[in-house]
């Protein structure tokens, strides 16, 4: 076995290796266009400014859950919790340090990124810009799955050494997963609320109000939009996909070592890390081949970028399966997932499409009003859920056949397998967003902006993809992590004829629609402030219309950045104290309860609010394009009101849904053998 954990390990020192040279690669590269590099120095300093301000508040919050945890091992009744203690604070500060890390530098290779693609654009034209574009992406796709399997494989191999156990490794590694969560939920509620208040307010107030086009660097929000675009989509994305990826390892290894699937539990857990260090590798040798050539196709040569990691990772799990488990039903849990993940992928790009007929109708309703739009897009989106939902469940069911409740963690292993070069494609779409903006504010040539246009709407599919990749392997994710609660937690069955698991049940199911209501409405007092800012600067000072003054950007960046991080603590609270509170007051069925509900809702209101928001972004970009009377028109005005409100949809609240309910599972599990051991204020009661 010792091979293998080698195997394991090297892959990630290699993976994360190859990023770094590329990420220094990437900052070593001139721009060599004045206006470029000074817009750029904006958008540099406001996200270091932002990212510095967030991280110090993530880290009280850090440091205080880590003392906790340490000191819960010091309580006599819980000795015996290997989720508590010194061990499993360790743990959680590693996770939540490679969390932090993975999003900082993927923003470094973003932020420079976005200058360098739109100079590649005015210089040598769409490959080269498509090449950039995908080359800053890929350093935050390949530290997700670097970091995020180093941590996690070092800190099991370390410990089931030290302890010669993998059960109580595997209990101690879930602190590993709770740091990731910690720090993911953190970064993703508030970059997503820095970055749609300053979408919402800049378009609100310059396109519909002022008629000024999207980017126009008159717009005193533009800096704060370009900045939101990297702290939310790449720093935040960068910390939400690493904690899926340790999420699914977590459930598949705590499942293998339960004593629930058959065979070796040291076996069990080394299989979902072998199928893992694969896909790592896949995924690098995937960026080495799309960047040895040129490629003028944005969509197809992403969806390659995809297919090639997707078939090496099944190739090497095929052989994993045969030789570690003697048996092919591991391989078609496996591919179950990765078959699950590429199809959702589908469905998400079928209604989010510039080119799909979803979209086509929204822009079309959108002649009729702002409400018909509106109308169009919630129809949408709710008609979405229908067909990824079914896929989901088909992935369970046979994923279950071929290995049971194992097999189900396989599958979120499997979907994630390939989330390296997911993230890299998902990456690309931000960093092409902020290309447009630099080259519409640098004055570049037209031609520069269909170019970054052309990039940037097959990045609102490629991002659609990537949410809808998201919470359907949260889904499988904490299917598993529910198993292995209940596993961990001595439940044989959760019984929803007790009112204990009723109450619990209702409350999880009501917890996304309260945690989506609380980000949104924080998006919408933050925009509400970005407005009227922006109002006063047009008003205060004409000669920003007439292009004879600057206007005051930095005063924006702060508006957003107060505003993010005062609005992101209430959301946080609120997902990490539930399922404690649930759990010590209504008992382990209550908790059960209130895992099956939150994870039904939020996996319905991800998908939703997902594909609607990109069925809004794409129509308004169709009517850009000139369809249904072009920019300026009521049409086009009706759009940006319907994107306006996909905005937090998409970016907030859709995304934090799949880290909500695996940070609840996480944290139940880690809890589960308190509740055994103490039981419950009122469960005599019920």
């Amino acid at each position: 076995m010792l091979g293998l954990e080698f195997l394991i390990i090297s892959a990630t020192l290699i993976c994360l290796g190859y990023a770094i040279v590329l990420l220094i690669k990437i900052r070593k590269l001139k721009v060599n266009h004045e206006k470029i590099e000074e817009i750029s120095s904006y958008i540099h300093e406001g996200t270091i400014a932002f990212l510095k301000r967030e991280y110090r508040i993530i880290l009280m919050f850090v440091i205080g859950t880590a003392l906790l945890l340490a000191g819960l091992g010091f309580i006599p009744a819980l000795k015996s919790a290997e989720g508590v203690g010194y061990k499993a604070a360790i743990c959680f500060l590693v996770g939540a340090f490679f969390s932090g890390l993975t999003g900082f530098l993927g923003m470094l290779a973003g932020i420079k990124a976005n200058g360098l693609t739109a100079s590649a654009a005015n210089s040598s034209g769409m490959s080269k810009a498509l090449k950039m574009s995908f080359s800053g992406g890929a350093v935050v796709g390949l530290c997700v799955v670097g970091f995020g399997l180093l941590g996690l494989s070092g800190l099991f191999f370390l410990f089931s050494y030290l302890l010669n156990s993998p059960v109580t490794a595997s209990q101690i590694v879930a602190g590993y997963g709770l740091g990731a969560s910690f720090v993911a939920l953190f970064a993703r509620v508030g970059g997503g609320i820095y970055t749609k208040a300053a979408d919402v307010g800049a378009d609100l107030v310059g396109k519909v109000e002022t008629g000024i086009p999207e980017d126009d660097p008159r717009n005193p929000a533009v800096i704060a939009d370009n900045v939101g675009d990297n702290v939310g989509d790449i720093a935040g994305m960068g910390s939400d996909l690493l904690e899926s990826y340790v999420g699914s390892l977590i459930s598949a290894i705590s499942i293998g070592v339960s004593g629930i699937a058959a065979g070796a539990p040291q076996t069990l857990a080394l299989f979902p890390l072998l199928v893992a260090a694969f896909g790592v590798l896949a995924a690098l040798i995937s960026v080495i081949i799309i960047r040895a050539r040129e490629w003028h196709d944005p969509q197809k040569t992403l969806r390659i970028a995809t297919y090639i990691a997707a078939i090496i990772v099944i190739i090497s799990a095929f052989i994993s399966s045969k030789l570690l488990l003697e048996s092919y039903m591991p391989f078609l849990s496996i591919v179950c997932g990765i078959l699950v993940g590429i199809l959702i992928g589908q469905i998400a790009e079928f209604y989010t499409s510039d080119t799909s007929k979803s979209v086509a109708e929204v822009a079309h309703q959108s002649q009729t009003g702002h409400a018909t739009n509106i109308i169009s897009g919630f129809s949408i989106g709710m008609k979405s859920t229908a067909l990824t939902i079914i896929v989901l469940m088909l992935g369970v069911a046979f994923a279950y056949l071929a290995n049971g409740m194992y097999g189900i963690g396989l599958a979120a292993v499997g979907m994630l397998s390939t989330v390296g070069i997911t993230v890299s494609v998902d990456a690309y779409g931000p960093i092409s967003d902020n290309a447009g903006g630099i080259a519409q504010m640098a004055k570049l040539d037209h031609h520069v902006r269909e170019i970054t246009d052309k990039l940037d709407s097959v990045g609102n599919t490629t991002a659609a993809i990537g949410k809808g990749f998201c919470i359907g392997s949260a889904t499988l994710t904490s299917l598993a992590l529910f198993v292995a609660y209940a596993s961990a937690a001595n439940l044989s069955a959760i019984d929803v004829l007790q009112p204990a698991t009723i109450i619990g049940l209702l409350l999880g199911a009501m917890l996304p629609y309260l945690f989506t209501s609380l980000t949104i409405n924080s998006v919408g007092k933050a925009a509400n402030q970005m407005i009227e800012e922006v109002r006063r600067q047009f008003n205060a000072d004409p000669g920003i219309m007439e292009g004879n003054s600057k206007p005051d950007y930095a005063k924006c960046v702060d508006i957003s950045t107060s505003a993010a991080l005062k609005e992101m603590i209430i959301p946080g609270v609120l997902a990490v104290l539930s399922p404690i509170v649930i759990g010590f007051v209504l008992g382990a069925g209550a908790l059960g309860g209130l895992l099956v509900g939150s994870l039904a809702s939020a996996s319905m209101l991800a998908v939703f609010m997902a594909n609607a928001g990109g069925a809004w972004d794409n129509a308004k970009k169709l009517i850009e394009s000139g369809k249904y009377g072009g920019k300026g028109s009521e049409a086009h005005k009706a759009a940006v009101t319907g994107d306006t409100v996909g905005d937090p949809f998409k970016d907030t609240a859709g995304p934090a849904m799949d880290i909500l309910i695996k940070l609840m599972s996480i944290i139940s599990l880690i809890i589960a053998p308190v509740l055994v051991e103490f039981g419950s204020l009122l469960g005599k009661f019920f």
